[in-house]
């Protein structure tokens, strides 16, 4: 997403554009990524309300069944639409798409094996293109655990996950950041025993505490066993014709045995650095990424780096700010340097997880002095119609001058209800402003003005 959006947007601005990519127009976010996690996720919460229909004054729900390949073609059919639009804006913008493998020959060349017409990889021959200015955004790659080695059948990723047409009837997710309790959600959704393992001390670990605390007692309640603190070795895992059978237990507990039909490993992702001919630049990679600065310049002139190959926050819509930082940076435009503590970022397990900006414990560690107003779900008129009021709404202001810090949601359709707060605190708003606007009754947006209110003790209906 990082790539295209930034030749999209230097088309825009008047530049010749030519984007390079070895594999499928829209890279991962598109194919393998986002877009069909969340067909599949659309499908699986849809299954579960439809299973809860009696409360709804629906009859014979009881005997509600799904047939997965149905939803693996939707998944597909989506994608694949989705595709055909992102060719359709290459045209649009005048952007020269080159399918290959592009390496870089110093900073401004790019010596790229084609495709060929089948789509076989370096079967098209070689071009050489040079430009006054590069960008890379080469994303990255699935990882596992050492000695843990993904078959594509019992040892699964997130990349088989949402290629493939089975459901399984019982699972172990390794990894409850982001991607592991995504897809122990919409399994378990589906049907599937689900084992959630998790090494550190809480499930998404980089959210805000209390939220971890409500996604980790929500799946548990929904029949998800979770165990954080998990250790086992990676390495003896046991692979059969049958299933996959790992030793686990907590730090400094009884190890138990546990046996799924398979194991998706959801241990984070590697940024594709190699083989990029970044030695023939001046251009620094440390710890696996490329290093940059906050316009997305490496130390390399006219080299620029985007997306997950920079190592900031691993999401499509930081990449694609990017991307467009790094455009108007080059064009002389309004260039900022990227605020990460402006990026949004989200999560669609049940219920949702969405964040911005920093969280108590990062507000405590820096003897930062906030206020913070909290309202739940539950008092939510619009969340109880909808019989989905798990959660809260939290939002942490500075104690002297009222504005927004960070805000940490919890719920229903959370994630889309971020995006007032990535406006507010783009506009340096206040808790009060925010309270003080208007938000139309009844809708979930409620939770929002109701928690910035409750920062000053304000709010109306808690």
């Amino acid at each position: 997403m990082g790539g295209y959006s930034a030749a999209f947007r230097a088309a825009q601005l008047g530049l010749r554009v030519a984007l390079v990519e070895q594999g499928k127009l829209g890279g991962t976010c598109l194919h393998v990524g986002c877009v069909p996690t969340k067909a599949m996720i659309e499908s699986s919460d849809f299954f579960a309300r439809v299973r809860h229909g009696e409360e709804f004054g629906l009859r014979g729900v009881e005997g509600a069944t799904l047939d997965f390949e149905a939803v693996a073609q939707r998944r597909q059919s989506i994608v694949d639409r989705h595709t055909k639009g992102l060719h359709g804006l290459v045209k649009k913008n005048k952007v020269e798409f080159v399918a290959g493998r592009g390496v870089l020959q110093g900073a401004t060349t790019v010596k790229v094996a084609l495709n060929g017409a089948d789509g076989t990889p370096g079967a098209g021959g070689e071009r050489v293109i040079t430009a006054k200015d590069v960008i890379l955004a080469t994303g990255s790659r699935v990882k596992s655990l050492p000695g843990l080695v993904p078959d594509g059948r019992r040892i699964i990723t997130s990349d088989d996950a949402v290629t493939s047409s089975h459901v399984p009837s019982s699972l172990i997710v390794v990894g409850a950041g982001a991607v592991g309790v995504e897809f122990a959600s919409l399994y378990h959704d589906l049907g599937t025993k689900v084992t959630l393992l998790e090494y550190l001390p809480t499930v998404v670990p980089l959210e805000d505490a209390e939220v971890a605390q409500v996604v980790q007692r929500s799946f548990q309640r929904r029949g998800i066993d979770v165990m954080t603190n998990a250790r086992f070795d990676p390495a003896a895992v046991q692979v059969t014709a049958d299933d996959v059978c790992v030793t686990v237990g907590p730090e400094g507990g009884a190890a138990s045995e546990i046996r799924a039909e398979q194991m998706l490993v959801a241990t984070g992702r590697a940024s594709n650095v190699e083989g990029l001919g970044l030695e023939t630049t001046k251009a620094v990679v440390e710890r696996g990424v490329v290093v940059v600065d906050g316009n997305m310049r490496t130390a390399e002139p006219h080299l620029y780096a985007i997306g997950d190959a920079i190592g900031r926050l691993l999401l499509a819509h930081v990449a694609a700010h990017e991307g467009i930082t790094a455009v108007e940076t080059i064009t002389g435009g309004d260039a900022r340097p990227v605020d990460y503590d402006l990026m949004p970022r989200a999560t669609y397990c049940r219920p949702q997880v969405a964040s911005i900006g920093r969280t108590e414990a990062e507000l405590k560690r820096d003897g930062v002095e906030y206020k913070v107003g909290k309202f739940p779900f539950l008092a939510n008129s619009k969340a109880t119609i909808t019989g989905e009021h798990e959660g809260f709404v939290k939002v942490l202001a500075d104690a002297s001058s009222d504005e927004v810090l960070g805000v940490h949601m919890v719920g229903p359709h959370v994630t889309d209800l971020i995006a007032e707060a990535s406006a507010a605190m783009l506009l340096e708003a206040t808790a009060w402003e925010v309270g003080a606007s208007v938000h139309p009754h009844p809708t979930l947006s409620e939770a929002v003005g109701e928690a910035a209110l409750a920062v000053a003790g304000h709010a109306i209906n808690a």
